[in-house]
C-alpha cells in the first residue's frame, strides 16, 4: 500500500534583530518582526504534524535592540535573538555574513546558547580543513521513516566585507563546490529522502532567463547551485533581501522571505512512499505576510527587559544641532555636499586624523538630525555598526571610485534626475553611493559612465594620478565592499576599531552643541 505525507518546510532570513513591531527610528507601528513571525509559526504547526524550521542567516545583528545588547548587555545577558529561536523550537539556522559583525565572542557565545545546530559546510577551519563549527548539515527524521537533510551554506564574499580578526582561521569555501561534496554525501552515505540546501546567499541570474542581474562575483550563488548540484529538492535562500516565491529552476523549488520579519517562507512537499523509498511528487513555495498579524505577547514578553533598557537608552539626549540637519529628500541629499553627510565625514576625519573622507546615506529612510539629538538619532541615521579604516590609495584610485559612485544615477536624459536600477533592484543599495569630504569634484551625469567625473582638486590642485592620498572610510567600503574593488588589498594605515555610531555620539557628547555647515565641496551636475 502507498504511504502519502506532507512535509512543511519554514524559513525566516535577514531578521535583522527585529523582535518588536516598531520602527525604532518614530517607535510607531510596523509589521516586522519575530513577535509577529511567531504567532505564523504557531498557526502553521497547529494545521501540520511534519513542519521544519529554519533560520537563513543574518539572524543576532540588525536593530538597536541587538546593538545595545551585543555592546552594552552581553556580559550580563543571553542574546534575545536566541532565547527566542530556542523558545519558538528552531531546528537549525545558517551563518549570514552580519553574524560575524560583533566578533567571534559574542558569536561563540550565541552558538552556544543555542538549543538547535548552526550549519557551516563551506566556512572551515584553516588548519583542518574542516567545518569550522562543526555542522555542515543535520539530519531530521520524520514520522513513517522520512529522512531530510538539511544543508548549511554561506555567501563566501564574507572576507571582502568582514573585519579580518572576527574570521580569523577561517576560510570560506566557494559554495557551489561544498553543495556538490555535502549533497552527495547525503545522498549516498546518509541515505536522505529529500535534500534541503538553506543558503545564506541569493540570485546572481535573472531566475526565468538565466541572464546575470550583477557582476559574478561569488556572491550570489543560488542561480549556480539550481543548475550545477545534483540532489537537490529545495533551495532556502536570503542574503538580497527579495521577497521571491512560486519558482523552480532546473526543478529545484526556491524561497527568499525578504527582511526584517515581513514574511515567512514556507515550502510545502507532497511524498509518496512505494516499496520503501519515498519520493517528492509535487512541491510549492508561498510566502506569508505579517501585515494584519497580532504579535505574540507571551513570546515578547520573554525579552521585554531589553526592550525597555533599550528605549532607555535611545531616548538619552546627547547633543543640540544648530541649524538644518534634516533629510527632506533623500535624492537632493545625494546631488550636492549637505550638512549632514558633511558632519558625518567630519567625525569621521577627527577620529581618524586624516583631511580625506567618505561615507553614505545608507537608507532613504534616514530622517537626518533634529534640534535636540538622542541616541535614537544616531543609530537610525547610521544603521550599521561599521568601524572606521584609513586606507592609501592612488589619485587613480579614488576617480575610480568616485566613477563607481556615479554609476548610481542613469545618464540624464533632459527630462529628470533617475537612479540606476542596478542600486535599487532586487535589492536597494543606496549605500554605495558615497559622498567626499577634503576634495572637490563635480560629477557630470550626462556624460556616460566611467566618463563622469569633470573635476577632482586637494588642496586647490589637480589630483594626481600617481600622487597617494590617505583616506577614511567604513571597514565594509575599505575591503572593496559594494564593488569598489580598486580599495582591495590597499595598505591600511590605521584602524579605528569603534562602532561610527558611537563615534558620532561621542562627538556630540564633548561638542555638546554642533552647528550645521556644508563648504559645497562637491556636486552633481548635468550639461
Amino acid at each position: 500500500m502507498m504511504k502519502k505525507m506532507k512535509l512543511v518546510i519554514l524559513e525566516t532570513s535577514d531578521i535583522h534583530g527585529s523582535i518588536f513591531p516598531i520602527n525604532y527610528g518614530t517607535n510607531g507601528k510596523a509589521d516586522v518582526g519575530l513577535g509577529k513571525i511567531a504567532t505564523l509559526i504557531k498557526k502553521e504547526r497547529s494545521h501540520n504534524e511534519n513542519i521544519i524550521l529554519l533560520d537563513n542567516g543574518d539572524l543576532i545583528q540588525g536593530t538597536p535592540l541587538s546593538y545595545h545588547y551585543a555592546r552594552i548587555m552581553k556580559e550580563q545577558q543571553d542574546n534575545p535573538m536566541i532565547i527566542l529561536a530556542n523558545e519558538l523550537k528552531y531546528d537549525a539556522a545558517v551563518f549570514g555574513n552580519h553574524e560575524f559583525n560583533y566578533g567571534k565572542e559574542l558569536l561563540k557565545a550565541a552558538v552556544s546558547e543555542s538549543q538547535f545546530p548552526w550549519l557551516s559546510a563551506n566556512i572551515l577551519d584553516v588548519k583542518t580543513g574542516n567545518p569550522y563549527y562543526g555542522n555542515p548539515y543535520f539530519i531530521k527524521e520524520m514520522e513513517a521513516g522520512l529522512k531530510v537533510g538539511i544543508l548549511g551554506l554561506t555567501t563566501p564574499y564574507i572576507p571582502n566585507w568582514e573585519q579580518p580578526e572576527h574570521i580569523e582561521g577561517m576560510h570560506f569555501e566557494d559554495a557551489v563546490e561544498a553543495a556538490q561534496k555535502w549533497v552527495r554525501i547525503l545522498k549516498e552515505k546518509e541515505k536522505v529522502d529529500v535534500v534541503i540546501v538553506a543558503y545564506h546567499g541569493g540570485f546572481e541570474r535573472d531566475l526565468d532567463t538565466g541572464e546575470p542581474t550583477e557582476t559574478l562575483t561569488g556572491e550570489n550563488q543560488g542561480y549556480q547551485i539550481c543548475q550545477e548540484v545534483e540532489g537537490v529538492d529545495v533551495l532556502l535562500t536570503g542574503h538580497q533581501h527579495r521577497q521571491i516565491f512560486g519558482k523552480e529552476i532546473n526543478g529545484v523549488i526556491v524561497v527568499q522571505p525578504g527582511n526584517n520579519g515581513r514574511v515567512l517562507g514556507k515550502v510545502t512537499l507532497d511524498l509518496n512512499d512505494q516499496s520503501g523509498s519515498w519520493q517528492v511528487v509535487s512541491k510549492q513555495s508561498e510566502l506569508i505576510s505579517v501585515e494584519g498579524i497580532k504579535e505574540d505577547r507571551s513570546l515578547l514578553k520573554k525579552v521585554e527587559r531589553y526592550e525597555k533598557n533599550t528605549q532607555k537608552w535611545l531616548d538619552q539626549p546627547i547633543g543640540k544641532i544648530k541649524g538644518d540637519m534634516i533629510v527632506k529628500d533623500p535624492l537632493e541629499i545625494r546631488l550636492g555636499d549637505n550638512p549632514l553627510i558633511e558632519f558625518i565625514n567630519r567625525v569621521q576625519m577627527e577620529a581618524a586624523g586624516v583631511d580625506i573622507s567618505n561615507t553614505a546615506l545608507f537608507d532613504n529612510q534616514s530622517p537626518g538630525f533634529p534640534e535636540n539629538v538622542t541616541m535614537r538619532d544616531v543609530v537610525s541615521n547610521y544603521i550599521y555598526p561599521n568601524t572606521l579604516k584609513v586606507i592609501r590609495i592612488t589619485g587613480h584610485d579614488m576617480k575610480a571610485a568616485l566613477e563607481r559612485s556615479a554609476a548610481y544615477f542613469m545618464q540624464y536624459d533632459g527630462e529628470k534626475i533617475k537612479v540606476n536600477p542596478a542600486f535599487t533592484t532586487p535589492k536597494p543599495q543606496h549605500y554605495n553611493y558615497d559622498m567626499w569630504e577634503g576634495i572637490d569634484y563635480l560629477m557630470n551625469i550626462s556624460r556616460p559612465e566611467g566618463e563622469r567625473i569633470v573635476k577632482l582638486e586637494y588642496q586647490s590642485a589637480k589630483i594626481d594620478p600617481d600622487a597617494e592620498y590617505n583616506v577614511v572610510m567604513n571597514n565594509y567600503r575599505a575591503g572593496g565592499g559594494g564593488e569598489y574593488f580598486m580599495y582591495k588589498g590597499k595598505p591600511v594605515i590605521k584602524d579605528i576599531p569603534i562602532d561610527v555610531s558611537e563615534l558620532i555620539a561621542n562627538y556630540f557628547l564633548e561638542k555638546k552643541t554642533v552647528t550645521a555647515t556644508v563648504n559645497h565641496n562637491w556636486k552633481v551636475i548635468h550639461d
